[in-house]
């Protein structure tokens, strides 16, 4: 019986943890410093240009799908990723320094390589 009880309170801890990290996808202050990051690595790397959606949510092992698209759009028009996005622009006009410009420019070769991992929709 005591095996069952520990089955069972691991089930639901495994369950509340795949439902916050959903939740966590579809944070808007996080896809606010996500979006202000993204826009900078479009501006290094042009190939990343109009990927922005699949990238982000390739970070979570996701691909974008009409529901998804739907919750990252109202995300971005709610008062917290407005407000976050502007902390964000600011953080990003002073961050210029060369040792902070090369980790930047990892950061976007990692996650356009973590994009290309991805599998395409119906593969």
């Amino acid at each position: 019986m005591i095996r069952i009880e520990s089955f069972l309170a691991a089930a639901l801890v495994v369950a509340s943890l795949g439902a916050h990290a959903q939740d966590q996808r579809y944070d808007p202050k996080a896809l606010a410093r996500y979006d202000v990051s993204y826009v900078r690595c479009e501006a290094k790397f042009p190939e990343m240009k109009g990927h922005r959606d699949d990238a982000y949510l390739s970070l979570w092992h996701a691909s974008v799908t009409p529901k998804s698209a739907a919750k990252l759009a109202e995300a971005r028009v709610s008062a917290p990723y407005k407000a976050e996005h502007q902390v964000a622009l600011r953080h990003a006009a002073g961050a210029s320094d060369a040792e902070a410009t090369k980790a930047f420019e990892r950061q976007c070769r990692g996650l356009w390589g973590e994009m290309k991992r991805m599998p395409k929709p119906g593969q």
